[in-house]
């Protein structure tokens, strides 16, 4: 039986404009949900400078792995973050990848519209991903696989992500994935194949883990390797991939739990998919 599909976001009845003036006068966070006309919908407004722990992650692995692929993509925040947020939605829109629906723009915030159905939240690929893992290799597996079918997507397409991680993938009510979060342009500072790269490896660090303690290591590494063969794949990703493995041969020697730290164990489970 086929899931339901999202809401045709077309018909409006809100006058979007006036509703994102309106509140971005008021709005106290930075981003907050409405329900409006039997819809739901968010604004995302300014703020403040783009908190650290934002890119704590990314700066870990660059100082770990001795890796310059991984260093964050900064922005400033501010209106400056709202910019490339509303052009990487247009962009990506534009290129057939699931995002968020521009319904209202200002340089001070706009409105989108929600991936889910109006009565329901929605949840990232990251913690479906940690919810199954109980189930074992068949349930996890195919989800891991529709986000690296994400990545592929979207680079096909022509560009890539922002934070590839699994958080900023989202299951729909159909089943497919979204895909969110676009404060930041790394090809503005970067070359493709770095970029690709980078989506990669953010992507395999948020989820190898889940499938380490579901037991779905091998079966991932067989369809990792068979991925990597794909004709998609430049000679500049290649390149950049096997000298960014070749710095992280040390990770091998990291124990495979937490007896010195999660992201200790992330790393590891990292390497043991990527080897």
């Amino acid at each position: 039986m086929s899931q339901p599909q999202p809401p045709d976001p077309s018909p409006q009845t809100t006058d979007f404009d006036a509703f994102l003036k309106a509140h971005l006068a008021t709005q106290a966070k930075n981003i907050q949900r409405y329900d409006v006309d039997g819809r739901r919908v968010w604004i995302k407004r300014t703020g403040p400078l783009v908190p650290a722990w934002r890119y704590r992650i990314l700066r870990v692995l660059r100082v770990l792995l001795d890796e310059p692929v991984l260093g964050p993509v900064v922005n400033h925040g501010g209106r400056e973050a709202i910019a490339t947020e509303i052009r990487r939605l247009k962009d990506l829109a534009a290129r057939g990848i699931r995002v968020p629906q521009l319904l209202a723009e200002e340089q001070d915030g706009f409105v989108m519209s929600h991936l889910g159905l109006p009565d329901q939240d929605v949840h990232s690929l990251g913690n479906v991903i940690r919810a199954v893992v109980p189930q074992g290799t068949d349930a996890i597996l195919p989800l891991w696989q529709q986000g690296l079918a994400m990545i592929d997507q979207v680079h096909r397409s022509g560009t890539v992500l922002s934070q590839a991680f699994a958080r900023n993938m989202v299951v729909c009510p159909d089943g497919e994935l979204a895909c969110v979060d676009f404060e930041d342009d790394p090809l503005a500072v970067l070359p493709m194949g770095v970029c690709q790269v980078r989506d990669a490896l953010c992507y395999t660090h948020s989820t190898a883990v889940y499938l380490s303690h579901a037991g779905a290591l091998l079966p991932a590494r067989a369809h990792w390797q068979e991925w990597l063969t794909h004709p998609e794949r430049s000679p500049e990703f290649k390149q950049v991939l096997s000298n960014t493995l070749r710095r992280m041969r040390w990770l091998r020697h990291l124990p495979a739990n937490r007896k010195l730290g999660r992201d200790t164990e992330r790393l590891r489970a990292m390497w043991d998919l990527m080897e």
